[in-house]
């Protein structure tokens, strides 16, 4: 895939040629596009690690030091079927952030100086003058979290406690979306954070929502309706790659797929 093409274009014109498969190198947001067309067709979907950080390359269990190793998936594969999540129709493979990340990472700073970014706008998000519109949501307990510092709706959710890794997704067929949210600092109190599972959350705000989709900067019209799609894409992977993490180790229902060689489309 050449990076001035709109990978959405190149799946549509792959699957209208008679792909067999759909597989793309690249971000996790040019990885949620293809992989969107591929479960809308059915068909199997290969993620090529050539990203800044491969994040759902590394929970689906590919070696993201073998980038060449990972197209032999194109010829002998495992498949599997995971989930995807969605925000208001938009399909994504990892995660939306609202809150200090979704605007710092709007930012051209950020790329280049994360940390510095995320504090500077965390005081003009949670400063007094803050003029981003308030989200507000309703956890499991049914608590309301009204203008969190950081809301984190994941495609599945991510491990917080030992013995799993912390930041990674201990599996991707559980059907459930990941919550995260922290509240803002007050001055009788450190902030508060909560965590749950659930397959659509539903979040209200004044007006339009700064977001990070996939490290992607994106504009979201409230109401936002996060819902997760169960076991919607066949994905595979080299043979040589089910066992580079311990979250691909766990995966229910992984399979050899057919060794004849498909069309890799983008």
């Amino acid at each position: 895939m050449t990076s001035d093409r709109d990978p959405a274009a190149l799946a549509r014109e792959a699957v209208a040629g008679g792909a067999d498969a759909l597989g793309v190198a690249g971000g996790d947001g040019s990885l949620a596009v293809v992989a969107a067309a591929a479960a809308a067709h059915g068909l199997p979907f290969t993620c090529i690690p050539a990203g800044t950080r491969n994040h759902f390359a590394r929970d689906l269990g590919i070696d993201r030091q073998d980038l060449i190793g990972a197209l032999d998936a194109f010829t002998d594969g495992m498949e599997r079927w995971i989930d995807l999540a969605e925000v208001n129709g938009r399909v994504y493979v990892n995660n939306v952030s609202l809150g200090i990340y979704g605007d710092a990472v709007r930012r051209p700073t950020y790329r280049d100086a994360k940390v510095r970014t995320l504090l500077l706008t965390a005081e003009e998000v949670l400063g007094p003058s803050a003029g981003v519109p308030k989200v507000h949501i309703v956890d499991d307990l049914g608590h309301e979290h009204i203008g969190p510092a950081v809301l984190l709706v994941s495609n599945n959710p991510y491990a917080l406690d030992p013995p799993a890794t912390p930041g990674t997704r201990p599996a991707l067929d559980s059907g459930q979306l990941g919550v995260l949210v922290v509240d803002a600092p007050r001055p009788d109190r450190p902030p508060r954070g909560r965590a749950w599972s659930a397959p659509r959350l539903d979040v209200g705000a004044a007006g339009p929502v700064h977001a990070g989709i996939d490290g992607e900067a994106v504009d979201l019209i409230p109401p936002l309706a996060f819902v997760i799609r169960p076991a919607v894409l066949r994905v595979r992977i080299s043979a040589s790659h089910p066992d580079a993490t311990s979250a691909a180790r766990s995966a229910r229902g992984a399979k050899r797929a057919d060794r004849r060689p498909v069309d890799s489309g983008p």
